[in-house]
């Protein structure tokens, strides 16, 4: 594939029917680069994209300028309410703006307040993105939105503390088992909590469908769910156990002070690598037969293939 192919106002620059074309649609998608762009710069890149679409852009403008206004567009502008997306919120800025929670999360010698913290700031952090990202092409009760933080965050904290107390009474775990076991606690109350808030903020899309080709209902929450199962995954587990083979390491027994910088440097590195995996499984545009839908919507279309929006 050229690194640039001819620009489409609106399409993605890469292949969705493969996974590696996924993957570099969302390294572009999470390039933290977006966030130094200036006003001017956004500006710029509107301008171009509304010239573009009316046949009016200036004469030897290229297809990789196209590319990289749109880019710049969509990270920062949100495309149904036409407003900026917050820093901290936008997906470009979900690793830089993650991974210190990341770290937190993976602190060993966690006390109970320490680990409610932590866990609290991870599900508002995330709560955050999805409400700013989220579609907002037809209004949606804010209620909706807190019932999924809320259910999210009661999760998190529960499993978390549940599984501490339960570790703390397990006599028969030696120190350093416990201290093992301990760092990989918040990933199953973290992969837990994000299946909460996908199902309870998105619940609409059980009970009343979503649109199709022609408008009319099928769900779409099991992808959505396993993605936000295998995220965290690696960005939650990788770290304890590379960690543990590095500090074992003589320049960390003598310079303890190096540890916290690593394990940062560690987190961050699974975490870069994670996001981009995990939203890459499957198609944001989803396919399904129409023989898998109810009677009465399959008779309402001609069509073989429908296709649905998933979301993220």
């Amino acid at each position: 594939m050229p690194e640039y192919v001819t620009f489409q106002h609106g399409k993605p620059r890469f292949d969705q029917n493969t996974f590696f074309g996924r993957f570099r649609h969302f390294l572009d998608v999470i390039d933290p680069s977006t966030l130094f762009v200036t006003e001017k710069r956004l500006q710029e890149s509107v301008e171009l994209l509304d010239r573009f679409k009316q046949g009016t852009q200036p004469p030897g403008v290229t297809d990789a300028q196209l590319w990289r206004a749109q880019k710049i567009k969509q990270a920062i502008i949100h495309p149904d309410t036409g407003e900026k997306v917050l820093m901290p919120f936008r997906m470009s800025g979900f690793i830089p703006f993650g991974t210190p929670v990341v770290v937190g999360l993976l602190l060993p010698n966690q006390t109970l307040a320490s680990t409610i913290f932590w866990q609290w700031l991870n599900q508002s952090h995330n709560a955050c993105v999805n409400y700013c990202n989220r579609n907002a092409s037809k209004p949606a009760p804010g209620s909706r939105f807190f019932q999924g933080y809320l259910g999210a965050v009661t999760s998190a904290v529960s499993i978390a503390v549940g599984l501490n107390l339960f570790l703390q009474k397990a006599r028969r775990f030696s120190p350093t088992t416990r201290l093992l076991v301990q760092r990989f606690i918040p990933f199953p109350a973290v992969a837990t909590a994000n299946v909460c808030n996908v199902v309870l903020m998105r619940h609409s899309e059980l009970s009343e469908g979503i649109s199709v080709l022609d408008d009319s209902g099928n769900v779409a929450l099991l992808e959505t769910a396993l993605t936000r199962v295998v995220l965290p995954m690696p960005i939650l587990m990788l770290p304890p156990i590379v960690m543990a083979a590095l500090e074992k390491l003589p320049v960390l027994q003598r310079r303890r002070r190096l540890v916290l910088p690593v394990h940062s440097l560690v987190c961050l590195a699974a975490f870069g690598l994670a996001l981009p995996l995990a939203i890459s499984l499957f198609p944001q545009m989803s396919r399904i037969s129409v023989s898998q839908l109810e009677p009465e919507i399959a008779a309402a279309t001609d069509c073989q293939i429908v296709t649905y929006n998933k979301g993220l």
